[in-house]
């Protein structure tokens, strides 16, 4: 975490999301947020299934695309960012009945246009 923070390389606001574990609720690291102005945020309560979402990403990248160990910081970069094209992209969802989600964005707001011309 401190390396990360002296690596930063923009200024803006910082907030660091995290689940409840005891090394994210410690003293020494909630000091290590405040002296560095970050807006600390954690999930609600003990409910395991909020953070499911991130959990689920973070296993699909471990173990579909991770299989050898990146050589360096810009192949780890375009190892997530077509990893995130592909999930939105290409891999259908059994929640969203098997479409994309960019397939569920875009019929949203094809929902959301208004015919002008319409009857």
């Amino acid at each position: 975490f401190r390396q990360a923070l002296r690596r930063r390389k923009t200024t803006g606001p910082l907030v660091h999301h995290s689940d409840r574990g005891l090394q994210y609720c410690s003293v020494l690291y909630q000091s290590v947020h405040e002296r560095n102005g970050i807006t600390c945020s954690m999930t609600d309560g003990y409910d395991c299934y909020q953070n499911a979402l991130a959990e689920r990403i973070n296993g699909i990248l471990k173990n579909e695309f991770l299989l050898s160990r990146p050589a360096d910081l810009a192949q780890v970069r375009e190892i997530v960012k077509e990893s995130v094209a592909i999930y939105n992209h290409e891999r259908p969802h059994l929640a969203l009945k098997y479409k994309t989600p960019d397939d569920v964005h875009q019929a949203f707001y094809r929902q959301k246009t208004v015919n002008l011309y319409q009857d």
